[in-house]
């Protein structure tokens, strides 16, 4: 998308998620999964000139209950993941569509401690936040690697140019991704994955099939759909949990776990009382090389 003077900025979908997590601190009540706003303050401008970005269509507090858990579900199990692999001397974490993610800003000790960060996106939006984060202060640490890539050409060739040493183990965070990929890219990106050095780990959600979704979020779902059909990123690819597992088998890695909502219900939305719990219709793989 373009900023109000024409030039590139974020995407559509990573402001969204950006605001949806900002939106979890302004409208629910504690404890929170997570707490960022830092991607609000990032988004800027692209949250809505002139407008408050609460009064979104896509910021409903009611109608986005379940998508916004979901958003900070993964955010917090896939953050949990790389403190705690960093906490084992692993050193390389790579964030794949990174769009609007602020780990490296809000826990920059993780980085000082050793931990190499490498955010993948497209060049256009990766240099707005680049210039972003020098604006608000942030900057660009050494440990921060901001990989500009042609996800169309060779992306993985762009990353290891970058600075990822395929020798040594990395978790890889794909995040809001497959589901705008086709099956031939998802499966290659698996592939390239699994190449890596043995205790690297894949982290990706995945959309299930509309049917397989709570009915009473089956509407917005589709209303998704239409809405990324319309802006030119359709969804293209959507799996069943067998379905992923067996893909993450067949493109070689070692094991592979399905964490479903319910389970990420059990680990950070336990004991609440507001009713506040992710919907299913994305879920999260995790595979080992």
């Amino acid at each position: 998308m373009t900023d109000g003077t024409g030039e590139v900025a974020a995407e559509h979908t990573a402001v969204r998620v950006a605001l949806w997590r900002a939106l979890h601190l302004r409208a629910d009540p504690p404890p929170y999964v997570i707490e960022d706003e830092v991607g609000l303050r990032l988004a800027g401008p692209g949250a809505g000139p002139g407008e408050d970005w609460r009064e979104r269509p896509d910021m409903d507090v009611v109608g986005t209950r379940r998508m916004r858990a979901s958003i900070v579900a993964r955010a917090r199990f896939v953050e949990d993941l790389v403190v705690e692999r960093a906490g084992e001397g692993l050193d390389q974490y790579v964030v794949l569509g990174a769009g609007l993610d602020t780990f490296a800003q809000r826990r920059p000790d993780v980085g000082a401690g050793g931990l190499r960060v490498f955010e993948v996106d497209q060049a256009g939006p990766q240099e707005w936040k680049r210039r972003r984060l020098e604006e608000l202060g942030f900057g660009v640490p050494e440990w921060l690697r901001l990989v500009p890539v042609d996800f169309e050409g060779d992306w993985w060739g762009q990353l290891l140019a970058g600075g990822l040493d395929p020798g040594r183990p990395a978790v890889v965070a794909s995040a809001g991704v497959t589901m705008y990929l086709t099956p031939e890219a998802i499966r290659t990106t698996f592939r390239l994955v699994a190449s890596l050095a043995p205790g690297s780990t894949l982290v990706s959600t995945f959309l299930r099939p509309v049917e397989d979704v709570e009915p009473e979020e089956q509407p917005r779902l589709r209303t998704a759909m239409k809405g990324a059909e319309a802006a030119g990123t359709p969804f293209r690819t959507f799996y069943r949990p067998p379905e992923i597992l067996a893909l993450a088998h067949e493109t070689g890695f070692r094991k592979a776990r399905h964490v479903s909502a319910a389970d990420l219900e059990k680990r950070y939305f336990a004991g609440r009382v507001d009713g506040l719990r992710p919907s299913r219709g994305e879920e999260l793989l995790v595979a080992d090389v």
